[in-house]
């Protein structure tokens, strides 16, 4: 089990390219992560809603995802507020201290998935949460050291350089664990190295004298780590623009945004820039296109996006002559009115909309999760996805759907064809439906196979991996599932 100093320390990444290592061995490995906390949310190949973490880790594993590899997962709807997902299903909503109350109780199902994910695997790669320093939390914890002790996984602890203390973060973990945990820890690996590692040699023998862990592997930066899609909104802190194309393409950032790398094959495309606008920051008036990716609270967030002004920003786009695709929550968003009488998002009961596409959307209790084979209407080209998602959309827009999934119509095209909204999350994913959209804008696009990037990256990690892990522990690793 690897379990981080902190958040965002590269455990996810770490987990998939030591999955695909034993992949490549030939041998049978399974990810697995008791509890995500994420909205960049997947269905899995059973049926159920993982986080998108543990679909690529199970990607990397060649195996097929299951609810399983994450049977409990958190989607943030509020400040202080989740939905709870259990073995891909919605098992309720909590708030932060309710949750803690909750926590002890969903123990058994962690198990149980645990169990079931082991059952017929030579190895199965365990991802914490958070920090085991945080043991304000360590009663009824299932996340970390909670779950480690209970099923008796060894641990090693992953530190990140490039943020700075990471002797401190590593040394004053070992201080504040009870010792029961600090039993369960191996050693460590220091995570996202930059520059000569000889350079911390001293800083391993520190560690060791104050832990007496031993040292697993310093891992540099890693380069095609950039091609994975990203796990959770915590990076869109750091996201810079993708490049310098021909057309630029502007996302807003919502407070509750969901699956955003559904924009990660148009990052890949050399001819396009995108850029991910922050609250405070006007959508570029040069941007050709404008995406509106999914929410996990589409009435709030539509009100954050009328506060930032990107409303008017939008209308302006507009009159441009400016193109917008909506993806789920951001298709509600783009109609003339999103409507919750149940309180199912837990705050406004009605909102208007932005008014680009003559259709309204009423949320409803029953949650649409789905993988499904689709085909675009508005280029006749083949799509491939899933639907994770609330409420129904009608209209007079919808009556020229964007989208057929599974036979079914779906999304709305405004009469123009310039403003387009879809529940399918994937949509460009696909290569051919790339380039027919970009060929809109006079460039060339879809000329590479995404899914096999995703791939070729995947195997790209686990080679640099193996170049720097320590060889004795990794062999051992691998050794022992053997």
């Amino acid at each position: 089990m690897l379990q981080g100093t902190g958040s965002d320390v590269g455990k996810t990444v770490l987990v998939a390219g030591l999955c695909r290592i034993a992949a490549n061995r030939g041998l049978k490995v399974r990810p697995f992560k008791p509890q995500n906390m994420s909205n960049n949310a997947a269905v899995s190949a059973d049926g159920g809603e993982i986080g998108r973490a543990q679909w690529l880790q199970s990607l990397a594993a060649c195996v097929p995802s299951s609810v399983h590899m994450n049977p409990v997962l958190l989607k943030p709807q509020s400040e202080t507020g989740s939905q709870i997902v259990v073995q891909g299903k919605v098992f309720g909503q909590a708030k932060g201290r309710g949750y803690q109350v909750l926590k002890p109780k969903l123990m058994g199902a962690v198990l149980e998935s645990f169990e079931t994910v082991c059952a017929g695997a030579d190895l199965v790669v365990v991802e914490g949460a958070g920090s085991p320093a945080e043991i304000n939390l360590r009663a009824g914890d299932i996340a970390n050291m909670g779950f480690a002790t209970r099923a008796g996984v060894p641990v090693v602890l992953v530190g990140d350089i490039d943020r700075g203390g990471v002797i401190a973060s590593l040394v004053g973990t070992h201080a504040i664990l009870p010792e029961e945990d600090r039993r369960m820890v191996t050693g460590y690996l220091i995570n996202k190295f930059r520059g000569d590692v000889t350079l911390f040699d001293s800083g391993i023998a520190e560690i060791g004298r104050f832990t007496g862990w031993p040292c697993f592997g310093v891992v540099p930066w890693l380069k095609e780590a950039g091609r994975l899609p990203a796990e959770d909104s915590v990076v869109l802190e750091r996201l810079a623009r993708s490049g310098t194309g021909a057309l630029k393409v502007a996302v807003p950032v919502l407070p509750r945004i969901a699956n955003f790398d559904d924009l990660d094959p148009l990052k890949a495309e050399p001819q396009v820039d995108l850029v991910f606008v922050r609250p405070g920051e006007p959508l570029p008036a040069d941007a050709g296109l404008v995406v509106l990716p999914g929410s996990k609270s589409t009435i709030s967030d539509l009100r954050a996006f009328r506060a930032a002004g990107w409303d008017r920003d939008l209308a302006l786009h507009m009159r441009r002559g400016g193109r917008v695709i909506g993806i789920c929550g951001g298709y509600q968003m783009l109609g003339e009115r999103v409507t919750d009488p149940l309180g199912i998002e837990g705050g406004e009961r009605e909102v208007a909309g932005l008014g680009l596409l003559a259709v309204e959307t009423e949320m409803a209790p029953e949650k649409t999760v789905r993988n499904s084979a689709a085909r675009s209407l508005q280029y006749d080209v083949p799509l491939e996805g899933y639907e994770i998602h609330l409420g129904c959309t009608t209209g007079p827009d919808a009556l020229r759907p964007a989208v057929s999934i599974d036979g079914r119509p779906d999304g709305a095209l405004s009469a123009d064809g310039r403003v387009m909204g879809t529940y399918l999350h994937g949509l460009l994913s696909s290569d051919a439906y790339r380039a027919r959209l970009l060929a809109d804008f006079g460039i060339a696009g879809g000329g590479f196979d995404y899914r096999a990037s995703v791939d070729a990256a995947l195997d790209g990690v686990a080679a640099e991996l193996e170049v720097v892990l320590d060889r004795r522990w990794l062999e051992g690793l691998l050794g022992a599932a053997d």
